[in-house]
């Protein structure tokens, strides 16, 4: 079979070599675009130029350590506990998910996502927290054009079932403010004072200062840049505790410098070998609901927006001892 070649197409095969593949994939590819074209020339190039476009779009990105670093620095106006977390999980996440930490964030599926917060964090409260966390990161990278979505948002929040605590007996009590009293000059009574009597959260309490004190009002103020959930509200000082701040509340700092290290040790001297978090704020509710019989009043005082998690989990009643006695400081520390 003789088929002549027109000085035409010679011309076209001179043009597909110099492309530096071969003529036929060459011509397969200039096929799909006249197809992507519907035959027409113009079009096909507009939609080489479209896909030339979409493909450096996608190409835009940077590793998973590089967004992390760009949503660190797009929180450093966040308060410093949440800096903090924010730098804890995402350390972690890199410590134990191989390879992520050069992964380019754009690549990274839903699916991995969801893998990696099960693989990095063991409690279905750290994973929950990790999500966000996660999420926060990828948001940042949306932002900035280095992913086409946040594939956090496809994976399923996890559902941590919130349970009593048990709040501390009364000998439990007692051993705990001797401890405080006792543990170098008292320097942590203070501290210790207001979560059990106040229901001040630990990290509130450590951002409290003297100044923050109205003992002839009465009240503790909690300032917005204080408090967890970024609301203010004013604290009643109730007799055992104005006891303690008249002896042993500091003038600058509420809580010593190393804190944490104080703390631990001050429970340990009181015999606490297991401590549950925010147990001191769960004995205040339930002392306080077992004296004063308000929902409202305590809902106020420890700053929720309604009074559902009290009824659901804060108040525990089953250890509550004689809460006139508890109220009234009859002088077991001085």
């Amino acid at each position: 079979m003789n088929m002549e070649i027109t000085e035409e197409e010679l011309a076209a095969l001179a043009v597909l070599k110099q492309t530096g593949v071969n003529v036929l994939e060459a011509a397969q590819v200039a096929g799909a675009a006249l197809r992507a074209g519907r035959g027409r020339v113009r079009r096909a190039l507009r939609c080489i130029a479209a896909g030339e476009e979409e493909l450096r779009r996608q190409e835009k990105t940077v590793s998973f350590e590089k967004a992390v670093a760009a949503a660190v620095e797009a929180r450093r106006e966040r308060r410093s506990r949440t800096q903090a977390d924010f730098r804890y999980f995402t350390r972690r996440f890199m410590k134990r998910c191989k390879g992520l930490a050069a992964r380019r964030v754009r690549a990274i599926t839903p699916q991995e996502c969801a893998q990696y917060i099960e693989q990095a964090f063991d409690t279905p409260r750290q994973r929950q927290k990790a999500r966000l966390i996660l999420s926060g990161v990828f948001s940042t990278a949306l932002k900035r054009g280095w992913c086409s979505e946040n594939p956090v948002v496809q994976v399923e929040t996890v559902k941590v079932r919130e349970e009593r605590i048990e709040i501390l007996k009364p000998q439990e009590i007692k051993a705990l403010l001797t401890a405080a009293k006792n543990y170098k000059g008292g320097i942590c009574l203070a501290a210790v004072g207001m979560m059990l009597y106040a229901g001040i959260r630990p990290h509130e309490v450590a951002r409290l200062c003297r100044e923050h004190i109205n003992l002839q009002d009465g009240t503790i103020s909690i300032l917005p840049q204080h408090s967890k959930t970024g609301g203010a509200r004013l604290v009643t000082i109730h007799p055992p505790l104005a006891k303690l701040l008249r002896t042993h509340c500091p003038a600058g700092k509420i809580c010593p410098p190393q804190w944490a290290r104080h703390w631990r040790a001050l429970r340990r001297l009181a015999g606490f070998s297991r401590w549950v978090p925010d147990v001191l704020r769960h004995t205040f509710a339930g002392y306080h609901l077992r004296h004063f019989r308000s929902y409202s009043e305590l809902q106020y005082e420890m700053g929720h927006r309604d009074s559902n998690l009290l009824r659901t989990r804060y108040v525990s009643m089953g250890s509550v001892g004689d809460a006139a006695a508890f109220w009234l400081a009859t002088g077991e520390i001085s």
